[in-house]
């Protein structure tokens, strides 16, 4: 499909490299190392991890939403709100914690489990909202189809196809996957901030063609005005996830698994976790 909005560029491609995580069976990549709260905002973090049970435990969070995408293996996740459930391959949570919640979430079948996962800032009106949960099965999300491109659509939209998952802070994710040789363009809207992960195969990315593979993270240019990114698959194929989100322009006090806009929020919050114990949030 071809559009005649402005193209977006490749700014740069970062290569993480893997790093021995909390334990010598815990892998880890920052794909989005946190502290770049502007360059990165909406986004705070994301993560890339490799890891058996065990190696993770029961933890809170609050101001933030986390999204969980599997890439191998199984999660099976719980929370002190009532909620539990398991998510496969191609599979997505995305986490509203809000107030507050306790959660882990543990590979499943005593396998292990290789997953991303993505903070998500909440904008300041919506940090104490009540937690809640979506599931989003890969194999049920809407995909929009062209010739040789699926588009799985997580968040947002993609040339019409819209999803139904609830945002607080906006954004676009959708999971490309090209047969070799084929080619895309995907929409994003004004002013936001938006990059790609390659998970799969190599090709070349936006106005310049900006060539990548497996493994890369390749940071968008910025657009005031709504614009497209293009996809276009080497002899390999191509399977990407896209990030993009409208900023929040907020000061950000971030403490673990705690994100505020200030240090004295920061305190109630560890505090009121410190005193609630298991009812954290609720």
């Amino acid at each position: 499909m071809t559009t005649h909005q402005p193209r977006r560029d490749v700014e740069r491609v970062d290569r993480p490299k893997i790093g021995r995580g909390m334990s010598d069976a815990h892998r880890v990549r920052p794909l989005v190392p946190p502290g770049d709260w502007a360059g990165s905002d909406p986004f705070l973090l994301l993560m890339e991890d490799w890891f058996p049970d065990g190696v993770f435990d029961r933890h809170p969070h609050r101001g933030i939403e986390t999204v969980t995408y599997v890439i191998d293996g199984a999660i099976e996740h719980y929370d002190n709100h009532g909620n539990t459930g398991r998510i496969n391959p191609g599979d997505a949570l995305w986490l509203t914690a809000g107030r507050g919640l306790i959660h882990n979430e543990k590979p499943a079948d005593g396998g292990t489990a290789h997953i991303l996962q993505l903070w998500v800032n909440l904008p300041r009106s919506n940090k104490l909202v009540a937690a809640r949960f979506q599931e989003l099965r890969g194999d049920a999300v809407p995909v929009r189809r062209e010739p040789g491109a699926e588009v799985r659509v997580f968040s947002g939209g993609s040339a019409g196809v819209m999803a139904t998952t609830e945002n607080y802070a906006p954004v676009t994710m959708v999971e490309i996957r090209l047969e070799p040789g084929a080619g895309v363009e995907q929409d994003l809207p004004a002013d936001y901030n938006g990059f790609i992960v390659l998970l799969e195969g190599g090709g070349a990315i936006g106005a310049s063609s900006s060539q990548v593979r497996a493994g890369d993270v390749a940071w968008l240019t910025h657009s005031n005005g709504t614009s497209t990114i293009t996809f276009a698959a080497g002899d390999q194929g191509l399977r990407a996830l896209l990030f993009a989100g409208k900023p929040l322009r907020e000061p950000v006090a971030a403490r673990g698994p705690f994100v505020m806009n200030t240090e004295d929020e920061l305190k109630a919050g560890f505090a009121e976790f410190r005193n609630s114990g298991e009812s954290f949030g609720l």
